[in-house]
């Protein structure tokens, strides 16, 4: 058997109380869920009913007007273009035979200076070797001419080397002969002894000394030949001075039988 529980009007108070608080843990739960994801605060204010009210009926939304589309524009006509029609070319008319005649001409002119100027490169050129042939055989030609004057030279200074030494030896034949005009030959002069003096005078001819260069082995000879120098002082001048200087020193040779 079912118990049947009644409630009295404290218990009613009671459990009315207890949903009011229910009511408002779970507002404040839903505060705090709220304002835990946005930072910034929200304010809301929650009403308690006890009953909810009647829920009212959703408005009619009126339709959207209707846009008619707009009529199309008319195109405007395009009128076809006429096509025009083909120009015949005209075919080039042949050059005047004046304009050939004067074209033939410089052509010809053309022509001619190139050949002229080749012409006269040609000449330069020849002008060119043949001077220079000219330089060189000009040159050869003085060469020629320098070793010949080089040769004539040489020639005559040997002419007058070898005239000079003909002159030298005559001088010394003189003083020889001056000298043995002096000379007194010893007695009991056995053979033909030849003995050698070096002489050194001064320009007037005096002897500034006498030395024997080689003895003949026989003192009598020698010192015959020695006073015989001394004694043909001054001796001869050169017929040229310029000669003085090739005999101021004499190599003398004298033999008894000469």
């Amino acid at each position: 058997m079912a118990a049947v529980v009644f409630e009295t009007s404290g218990e009613k108070a009671l459990s009315g109380a207890l949903a009011l608080v229910m009511h408002a843990l779970f507002v404040a739960l839903l505060v705090f869920s709220v304002s835990w994801k946005k930072p910034e605060p929200v304010a809301m204010i929650a009403e308690l009913w006890s009953s909810l009210p009647p829920v009212a009926a959703p408005r009619p939304v009126p339709p959207p007007p209707k846009v008619e589309p707009e009529p199309p524009k008319p195109q405007p006509k395009v009128e076809p273009k006429p096509v025009p029609k083909p120009v015949p070319k005209a075919e080039p008319k042949p050059p005047p035979k004046a304009e050939i005649d004067l074209r033939e001409k410089k052509e010809k002119e053309r022509k001619a200076k190139e050949q002229a100027a080749a012409e006269k490169k040609k000449r330069e050129e020849q002008a060119k070797a043949e001077a220079l042939k000219k330089r060189q055989a000009a040159e050869a030609e003085a060469k020629r001419r320098e070793q010949e004057q080089a040769e004539a030279l040489r020639k005559a200074a040997a002419a007058q080397a070898a005239a000079q030494a003909r002159e030298i030896d005559k001088y010394k034949q003189a003083v020889a002969a001056r000298i043995r005009r002096f000379i007194v030959e010893p007695p009991n002069l056995q053979g033909n002894p030849e003995v050698e003096f070096e002489v050194v005078q001064l320009p007037g001819g005096e002897i500034l000394g006498v030395k024997t260069r080689r003895a003949s082995g026989q003192a009598t000879w020698d010192n015959a030949v020695e006073r015989a120098i001394l004694r043909a002082q001054p001796l001869p001048q050169p017929p040229d001075p310029a000669l003085f200087k090739d005999v101021r020193e004499l190599h003398l040779r004298f033999r008894p039988k000469e």
